[in-house]
């Protein structure tokens, strides 16, 4: 994405410093969880603004994320517009996995587009023609050209074999996140650093995913999920494979402590997970809990720079993820506590990390 203003990246970084205090992090996320109304949660986030409904409140969100992502991509040049550009991609990536859901499981393509987020034209799908797919090839010529559609196309044996949603899912975050390391090794010096710790804990995080779901909960063989491994980030495709192949989760999740998790409640304990019992939503709050205090630390580290915008992006990402969340809470009239527990993170010393 070209650079529509000259690059001032203190300036930006600034701005971004001060914009940071009013995210709905720590007690203001913790008063949020005691709204009880939608009405009220919009008030509360932006007086004057007025509540529509849960799911346009949702993708506002989302809007709200990737135009953010859009303004800085404008305000920088180089490796970190392109950075910034590939982040805006996540949201369409998560697009076309609905859609793959949809095509691999015969479900109504009238039910799948309920799920969609209405995006800009540059990060569009061919909506028509992907929901009218009715072969893997069909259905990969409708696909965006460029990384994604070359990342399915990878997957073809795959899916013949193994025709199940999770295996074009898997595909398509494999493709997402192998460019992601890519421009983010490509950074300056001065900004790399943290910013690939963070890269890496999120391609972790779905190598772990990948073992805890895919082998652990949907029984899928190891040979066919060793595949997917992403090069370069902190698990090797040896430790992977060892993962993979291990007797039980626990020993598997075992084996990403260092990478991608501080470490393993014991058993029969919650710890910052809230949860009784290690499963895969469990070792998925323990990755994201990580992924946000690298954040804030990466924040706290690059207080001027691009490394300020990189992790300022990556907390607000979760900023979202957890409204989003809060929203469901109050629309299912949850109590607050339950609210809070399903939220990143989960531990209440983790607020304030």
């Amino acid at each position: 994405m070209a650079s529509a203003l000259p690059v001032d990246l203190d300036y930006l970084a600034a701005r971004l410093h001060g914009r940071r205090g009013q995210l709905a992090e720590a007690e203001r996320l913790n008063a949020l969880c005691r709204v009880r109304s939608m009405p009220d949660l919009v008030r509360a986030l932006s007086p004057g603004t007025r509540f529509t409904t849960v799911a346009e409140f949702q993708q506002g969100l989302i809007l709200e994320m990737v135009q953010e992502l859009a303004d800085f991509a404008s305000q920088l040049d180089g490796s970190g517009a392109a950075l910034m550009a590939w982040l805006r991609v996540r949201v369409q990536v998560e697009n076309l996995k609905v859609l793959a859901r949809a095509f691999a499981t015969n479900k109504s393509s009238d039910l799948a587009r309920q799920y969609l987020v209405e995006l800009p034209a540059d990060l569009g799908l061919k909506i028509e023609a992907l929901t009218a797919a009715d072969s893997f090839d069909s259905f990969l010529a409708a696909a965006p050209e460029g990384i994604l559609r070359a990342g399915l196309a990878e997957a073809a044996a795959a899916y013949q074999e193994t025709p199940r949603p999770i295996v074009l899912e898997a595909a398509l975050d494999r493709a997402y996140y192998t460019e992601l390391l890519k421009r983010t090794k490509s950074l300056p010096r001065d900004a790399r650093g943290d910013s690939l710790i963070l890269a890496k804990q999120e391609v972790d995080t779905f190598h772990l995913m990948l073992v805890a779901r895919g082998r652990f909960t949907y029984g899928l063989p190891a040979e066919r999920l060793a595949g997917l491994h992403v090069a370069g980030a902190g698990i090797s495709r040896d430790r992977f494979r060892r993962m993979l192949e291990a007797g039980t989760l626990r020993e598997a999740a075992q084996l990403a402590v260092g990478p991608v998790l501080g470490g393993l409640p014991d058993e029969g304990e919650s710890g910052e997970t809230g949860r009784t019992g290690l499963d895969a939503a469990a070792l998925e709050t323990l990755a994201w809990n990580r992924y946000l205090r690298l954040a804030r630390r990466a924040f706290r580290n690059n207080h001027m720079g691009l490394g300020a915008v990189v992790a300022f992006a990556a907390i607000r990402r979760i900023e979202v993820a957890n409204l989003i969340t809060l929203s469901e809470g109050i629309r299912t009239d949850m109590e607050p506590d339950a609210i809070r527990r399903r939220l990143v993170p989960r531990d209440e010393e983790a607020c304030h990390v």
